[in-house]
């Protein structure tokens, strides 16, 4: 299997995901504070949006490298 084959596999998972769950979250340490012994960190979560088409977008472009055969150099 090439490269664009798992290059097509890994869009279309992606564009699943993206469809299923859309949006993932993630933590950012924004504020760190040393005053001694005493450390304050302040995390915020942050969340993304995943747009619709963007997921629909990615599973076409992999069908797309799945179905398309690639010529040899």
């Amino acid at each position: 299997m090439g490269g664009a084959k798992y290059l097509a596999l890994v869009l279309i998972l992606l564009g699943a995901l993206g469809l299923f769950y859309g949006a993932f979250s993630y933590t950012k340490d924004t504020h760190r504070a040393r005053l001694g012994p005493l450390e304050l960190v302040v995390k915020d979560r942050e969340t993304v949006n995943v747009p619709v088409w963007v997921g629909v977008a990615a599973v076409l472009a992999g069908g797309a490298l799945l179905l398309v055969p690639m010529k040899r150099l």
